[in-house]
């Protein structure tokens, strides 16, 4: 499945029909109605009720993808979850408590199911696993490289983590995450490229904090992720805009481009007193490909 062009997902409890109204207009690029630590379990089945209502009206996603997470899959909910969301086909699920590529090929067996049932097309529905949440995740992160077609992103968490292994805290004394949330993060990373679908940060929890959010936007680009969370609007606009390629970036790239485009014959270009070579002309692409899928939302 081809990774998604978005920058932001926002995350809404699906028991809250207010907030899943007005993330319509939160310019996010995508919105997780949220089953799993959001919804007490009492109201779990008027969840369910709000999700399907709100995916079936909202049959043109070009603008904003829906997604949905469901409870893991070794809880008692997951069935009835799929059961009741699959039908209106949310354009991808997302499995929190991950433990590997098998539990991505379970809930792909499930969901092929389901679209058979409900009239979808085969493989309509994308799967987003929320890939550190344990200690045994860890070690399966080089199992999700070809897993399954379904496989559209990957993300890690850093909350779950460090209370499965009794940590009292994941930050360092001045804010920083310690070194195995670090180190959760960078196999998640590099497990997401490898397996070729779109890495997406973590949240930023401290959400009235715009300089932080920015700052940690800033990290996330530049160490390799596409996208990133937000737990509220205010934090969709700096998301948006520090994931997409500023001018300076996008005028070098295109000349980078150019510079190996009138040197064909050439495996290794001289641009600005510097030797470029193949890594250079495919990070040159990969902005201008991020700046040019954008540029209709930017423009609004």
């Amino acid at each position: 499945m081809k990774a998604p062009c978005i920058r932001s997902i926002l995350f809404v409890p699906a028991d809250s029909e207010r907030k899943i109204e007005k993330s319509a207009s939160s310019g996010a690029d995508a919105v997780v109605l949220d089953l799993e630590d959001s919804v007490a379990q009492s109201r779990l089945g008027y969840a369910r009720d709000l999700v399907m209502r709100y995916l079936s009206s909202s049959s043109d996603r070009r603008k904003q993808k829906l997604w949905v997470r469901v409870n893991p899959l070794n809880s008692p909910f997951i069935l009835e979850d799929l059961a009741a969301v699959v039908r209106s086909a949310p354009d991808a699920l997302m499995l929190p408590k991950c433990s590997g590529g098998a539990d991505v090929k379970i809930l792909d067996h499930y969901l092929t199911i389901l679209e058979q049932r409900d009239g979808l097309a085969p493989g309509r529905i994308g799967i987003v696993p929320v890939a550190t949440e344990t200690p045994e995740a860890i070690f399966g992160l080089q199992s999700y490289r070809g897993c399954s077609q379904r496989l559209l992103a990957m993300t890690w968490g850093a909350e779950d983590l460090s209370s499965a292994v009794g940590a009292t805290t994941n930050k360092e004394n001045d804010s920083s995450l310690a070194f195995t949330y670090q180190l959760a993060r960078t196999l998640c990373l590099l497990s997401a490229r490898s397996a070729q679908v779109l890495p997406i940060d973590g949240i930023c929890a401290d959400f009235r904090n715009n300089g932080v959010l920015q700052a940690e936007v800033a990290q996330a680009r530049r160490d390799g992720f596409g996208a990133k969370f937000a737990i509220h609007p205010s934090q969709v606009a700096p998301i948006n805009e520090g994931f997409l390629p500023n001018d300076t970036e996008v005028e070098y790239a295109r000349a980078v481009i150019k510079a190996f485009d009138e040197r064909r014959e050439q495996g290794a270009v001289q641009l600005e007193g510097m030797m470029l070579d193949k890594p250079h002309l495919l990070q040159a692409q990969q902005i201008l490909a991020i700046f040019e899928a954008h540029q209709p939302r930017r423009d609004r």
